[in-house]
């Protein structure tokens, strides 16, 4: 830290905070628009970007616009703790204006690196200063005083180069990860729809579909499906449950170990098992209310806030009443059931009433139906073709969080000085500054 010089964010940037709006007036010239969320959400402004069509004037277009190796910053949103969100422009976009509520920044090269000075803006002590610094009471605000007190710190050029260099390789990865897990879960989503309306033939192929072959096919009350699945009510095939909650006016009802899946779980579904919940009952709150002890395997349904969401139990649990849970016999298999409520997780959400808190009613869950293929080796085949589909995605998600954590990390040793930046071997000497 000793070689790193500590200043502000004028001495190394011109700082424009944009008047350029969204209008297009007559006479003015087209330019494309870089607007508030095309910064919130990017840390690099290129040229694959949607930008916005829009007008300025030449006086604006002369001061903002956006160079190769600016860095553009957020500087107004609703929330104190959500502004100075920065990005860098990677790429030449000659026509490209900066727009409102964003402020241009204009790095001096010869003192500070673009990519380097963009994630020491993005620093948790950034945005602290920026959070305290804000104003504003329904809408909060950067002044250009406030941009330009910014602390920083820096390091030699070469090394600036190198932090900047590790730093937006990573993000790079990351967004592969995510592009990768977006991609993932397309297919599965694609993959979802076919095996639901086609199902699979005893090899595990998907059956041909109905425009080729629609001697395969029978019509249902649930649209077009396999001649050997059935329309069935739930009910008929599964024991249906409903959850309670204890009485919070005895303590001895809570904390005994039974695990109890509530609203506060809602995070934990969708995951295909749930472990764990966040809070737990007695045998003694069972005994004294309507809560019921399920076995493991059961699958659970949210029926209001997060409705919808589903997971299968692993052990022993209890539901409170926010959720319907079964019981699966021999004639249908949970996996399949859970996967069957995910691929209907839309006719969930449209179903459900209420101004505050949207509830699916008991009722409707008596008479709630199911496409279900007769053979149980078929549901299966549906199912383990799904969950081996999100074994996929939950994998990449691990190495997705495992990168997150890795930046984390390296944005505080890196940015800081608290941990020497790597330096390939032909590196320069350091050099004095004046």
């Amino acid at each position: 830290m000793r070689e790193w010089t500590h200043g502000v964010l004028a001495d190394v940037a011109d700082i424009r905070p944009s008047n350029v709006d969204k209008l297009s007036i007559q006479g003015e010239q087209p330019v494309r628009l870089c607007n508030y969320m095309d910064v919130y959400a990017n840390e690099r402004i290129t040229q694959d970007l949607p930008f916005m069509d829009a007008t300025a004037t030449g006086a604006e277009i002369a001061r903002f616009r956006v160079e190769d190796g600016d860095v553009m910053l957020t500087k107004d949103s609703e929330t104190p703790d959500d502004i100075g969100i920065p990005a860098v422009v990677a790429d030449a976009l000659p026509d490209l204006v900066c727009g409102y509520h964003l402020a241009l920044l204009k790095p001096r090269t010869e003192k500070i690196d673009p990519k380097f000075l963009a994630k020491q803006l993005a620093s948790g002590e950034a945005a602290s200063y920026f959070a305290r610094v804000a104003n504003g009471s329904t809408r909060y605000g950067l002044s250009y005083n406030a941009i330009a007190r910014t602390p920083l710190r820096w390091p030699a050029l070469f090394q600036q180069r190198r932090i900047g260099e590790i730093l937006f390789t990573l993000d790079e990865a990351i967004e592969q990860t995510e592009a990768l897990i977006a991609k993932t879960q397309a297919i599965k989503a694609g993959l979802m729809h076919d095996l639901f309306t086609r199902g699979v033939t005893a090899d595990g192929e998907l059956r041909p579909p109905r425009e080729e072959a629609p001697q395969l096919y029978q019509q249902s009350p649930r649209g077009w499906i396999p001649n050997d699945w059935r329309v069935e009510f739930l009910d008929d095939i599964a024991q249906r449950g409903s959850g309670h909650t204890p009485s919070k006016s005895f303590p001895e009802y809570w904390n005994g170990g039974i695990k109890w899946i509530s609203l506060a779980d809602s995070w934990r579904l969708d995951r295909v098992h749930i472990f764990d919940t966040e809070h737990q009952i007695s045998q003694s709150g069972i005994e004294h209310s309507s809560a019921v002890l399920h076995p493991p395997g059961i699958v659970v349904l949210s029926r209001d806030a997060g409705v919808g969401k589903s997971a299968i139990t692993t052990c022993e649990m209890a539901v409170s009443q926010h959720f319907m849970c079964w019981r699966c016999g021999p004639r249908i298999d949970n996996y399949f059931l859970y996967y069957w409520l995910q691929y209907r997780k839309r006719e969930f959400e449209n179903i459900a009433t209420g101004s505050t808190i949207p509830t699916i009613g008991l009722r409707y869950f008596k008479h709630y139906q199911v496409c279900l293929p007769q053979a149980v080796s078929e549901q299966e085949l549906i199912a383990s073709t799904l969950l081996a589909a999100d074994e996929k995605v939950f994998a990449v998600e691990a190495d997705l969080a495992k990168m997150r954590e890795q930046k984390a990390g390296l944005m505080h040793d890196l940015l800081t000085g608290r941990v020497p930046v790597p330096l390939p071997a032909h590196a320069p000497a350091p050099a004095v500054e004046a």
